[in-house]
């Protein structure tokens, strides 16, 4: 069964957090849109262990959530222009961008794409732990192929193997980040969620047309 703590921003919940990620294990914790799975993404058993957790199929991509865009350099073989003006735009929001890999990055984060997908979430508890720990796994928390959770408690019913719940509170839930794949010209959209199709094509041409 999930361990529960309430989000504090105290020495001792932090703590809890970056040492449960340090040591691999799965920790559900709130964002912008829904509660998302962390684990340290450069550690394959980590990785294993939430593909497991998720029943997710390996040949699915998992997505990261970063505190800085410096973190980028950790990920990201070649950032494209569009893809920095995009990220001054939306970041931190729920924009999802689709990258070209840094070479060497376990297989489950990129499932032989060679892509990588990151973000930035403006909510406060993601962006204190991505800050002090660095990138960490954003995938949502559900069974693969069921609807994320909003809550602590929906994530503890739905995934009991889950090692650790921080409980932030509800989130807005309602749409997922939006992805957009900027490793390709022209962009493409794998899935519109919370920003718009037309929102998106509206800065792509502002910035065409500088």
């Amino acid at each position: 069964m999930a361990r529960i703590v309430r989000w504090q921003e105290e020495e001792g919940i932090v703590a809890e957090i970056l040492s449960s990620l340090e040591k691999g294990l799965v920790v559900a914790l709130p964002t912008e849109t829904f509660y998302g799975l962390a684990v340290d993404p450069f550690r394959e058993e980590a990785l294993r262990r939430l593909f497991h957790v998720k029943h997710r199929p390996e040949d699915k991509p998992v997505l990261l959530l970063v505190g800085d865009e410096k973190d980028l350099d950790r990920l990201v073989s070649f950032l494209p222009p569009m893809a920095r003006r995009l990220m001054e735009r939306f970041w931190p929001g729920p924009l999802t961008l689709v990258l070209p890999a840094r070479e060497g990055l376990p297989r489950f984060l990129t499932a032989g794409t060679g892509k990588v997908a990151v973000r930035l979430s403006p909510h406060p508890v993601v962006r204190r732990i991505t800050r002090l720990y660095g990138p960490i796994t954003g995938t949502s928390a559900n069974l693969s192929g069921n609807p994320p959770a909003r809550t602590a408690a929906e994530v503890a019913k739905n995934l009991p193997e889950v090692d650790l719940i921080v409980d932030a509170g509800k989130t807005p839930g309602q749409e997922p980040s939006t992805i957009l794949d900027v490793s390709v010209d022209p962009p493409r959209i794998l899935r519109e969620g919370a920003i718009k199709r037309e929102e998106l094509e509206g800065a792509l041409r502002k910035e065409d047309a500088q």
